[in-house]
């Protein structure tokens, strides 16, 4: 690591940065992508593009956000599957149709069912990576590396579900999945191979899956909560709803250059696609019933929120929930005295034993040189061990988002748990700060509570403002902002004022910006 550090610096150096190489936040476009190689997350290098190479301290960081939510999965009811990767073409045309008469029909303002079957525009193809042969021999069906799991395990659900009595299935699966990203990639934001958690559930009726929304909105709630990322949570306007389903929910991070990036999405379907996948179940009466479903995803996005949301001109700040090591135990001086590997050791274990996750950094390097690597990498809590600090009983403790104090070795798994708890709120309140620096009333005339020019408008600013428009009212905005419209929050404004473009009174409250 130190290697790969120096180097990093040495080239960013030559380059007129930042000290340590890194360039300032301040240049959100240039440190990111400095600071997830710098700090060893991920390496870029692969030759495709869009495909990073996981390094281990950017997995384990990610699996510990897997850990949140299998820890939801678990707490409410879902089960964990693993479908096959590979998907046959007959089945995304299958998919394709659903998808198309569904977007069609909504364009058109008509029931999906009135739509023929010569008004559905082709489909979704050219987003998918094809496996066209196996061996030297060309395949009779031509598949597909799955970009989303509906269709293969839609094709299962409909085998497994044949009463009420199976009902409701909860679902999910943590896989990679592939899609054929054309704009610019960025490692966690816009990349081709996707780190992807997805939960798919079947219900009885429309209130079941109602109730499921309710309850994905929760656990994406929480774990937001746990690392320590505000959001905007809204429902998707019509035109911006995932095709296929009835409405769409989604969670956006506000970064720090005023973009924002979706890290979570949940799709109320009814039962358009048990239709199309003929997902019924015998109801207590003996008849037969079509299902409703669900669906919520999210992927590696939750890092890169993380690292750029939280992080300084320093390096990464990682919250406690998903530090691989929440304590970087360093022993100062320990060939002078005996008794300092013993203790550090000790309380090493001791802090293991209560579930924190201690690394013990003994490298024959300066002190200097560990607070260095280890801050870069986010490391919430240091801690230094010499000979003068067990003579004292006591140890200098550093936190990653500012302060140092001396603390008793004595009840040290306490301080450290209480300590981990302050980086965590500190974060929680650093991020809000950022985000409601960023987060602005859109400006209006005074007179009429319309938009203004576009001149009005900055692209490093979210905007808050009143909506009850259409499709083309939404157009309106977006050509005269240069912005991209979020969607309707649930908190609706506190008092109802004009719509940005009709005028009329409304209390609906909507934020528009420029999105990942």
């Amino acid at each position: 690591m130190v290697q790969a550090i120096s180097l990093w610096v040495g080239i960013m150096a030559g380059h007129g940065k930042a000290k340590r190489g890194i360039p300032p936040k301040s240049d959100f476009n240039s440190w990111y992508p400095s600071i997830v190689e710098i700090a060893e997350l991920v390496d870029k290098r692969y030759p495709i593009k869009g495909m990073d190479v996981w390094m281990p301290y950017g997995l384990m960081s990610m699996r510990l956000i897997d850990q949140l939510a299998r820890r939801e999965m678990e707490r409410t009811g879902h089960s964990e599957f693993s479908f096959p990767l590979l998907v046959p073409e007959d089945l995304l045309d299958k998919e394709n149709r659903l998808v198309s008469r569904l977007k069609a029909a909504r364009e058109a303002g008509v029931d999906p069912s009135e739509m023929r079957a010569e008004e559905e525009p082709t489909g979704f193809k050219k987003e998918v990576y094809w496996v066209t042969h196996g061996g030297e021999n060309k395949l009779d069906v031509p598949m597909f590396l799955r970009p989303t799991s509906e269709t293969p395990m839609y094709t299962m659900f409909s085998l497994w579900v044949r009463s009420h009595a199976d009902l409701p299935l909860k679902t999910f699966q943590i896989v990679n999945t592939f899609r054929y990203e054309t704009k610019q990639t960025r490692s966690f934001i816009r990349v081709r191979e996707i780190h992807f958690f997805e939960a798919h559930t079947v219900h009885r009726d429309q209130q079941g899956a109602d109730d499921q929304i309710e309850e994905d909105a929760e656990m994406v709630r929480r774990i937001l909560h746990d690392l320590c990322l505000p959001a905007i949570v809204s429902k998707r306007p019509v035109w911006d709803t995932f095709p296929g389903a009835w409405y769409t929910k989604a969670a956006d991070v506000v970064m720090p250059n005023g973009r924002t990036l979706q890290v979570a999405t949940y799709h109320h379907y009814r039962d358009q696609w048990a239709e199309a996948f003929d997902l019924s179940y015998e109801d207590t009466d003996g008849g037969s019933k079509m299902c409703h479903q669900t669906t919520f995803g999210m992927s590696e996005r939750l890092l890169g929120a993380v690292v750029g949301m939280h992080g300084d001109d320093n390096g990464l700040i990682l919250p406690p929930s998903i530090a691989p090591h929440q304590v970087i135990l360093m022993p100062i001086a320990p060939h002078s005295d005996a008794k300092v590997t013993p203790t550090v050791e000790d309380i090493s274990a001791r802090l293991s034993s209560a579930g924190i996750r201690t690394k013990i950094d003994d490298r024959d390097v300066r002190p200097g040189v560990k607070h260095y690597d280890w801050e870069i990498r986010g490391a919430p809590i240091r801690i230094e061990i010499g000979p003068r600090d067990i003579s004292s009983g006591k140890c200098v403790v550093s936190l990653r988002t500012g302060g140092k104090s001396d603390e008793p070795l004595d009840g040290i798994v306490e301080t450290v748990t209480r300590l981990l708890d302050s980086v965590s709120d500190t974060l929680r309140i650093r991020a809000e700060e950022l985000n409601d620096s960023l987060v602005r009333p859109l400006p209006v005339d005074p007179t009429s509570g319309l938009a203004q020019s576009e001149n009005a408008y900055s692209d490093g600013t979210v905007y808050e403002l009143a909506f009850d428009g259409n499709d083309s009212d939404a157009e309106a905005l977006e050509k005269l902002t240069g912005l991209t419209l979020l969607g309707e929050c649930d908190e609706e404004l506190t008092n109802e004022v004009p719509c940005a473009i009709t005028g009329r009174l409304t209390s609906k409250r909507y934020h528009i910006a420029r999105m990942y």
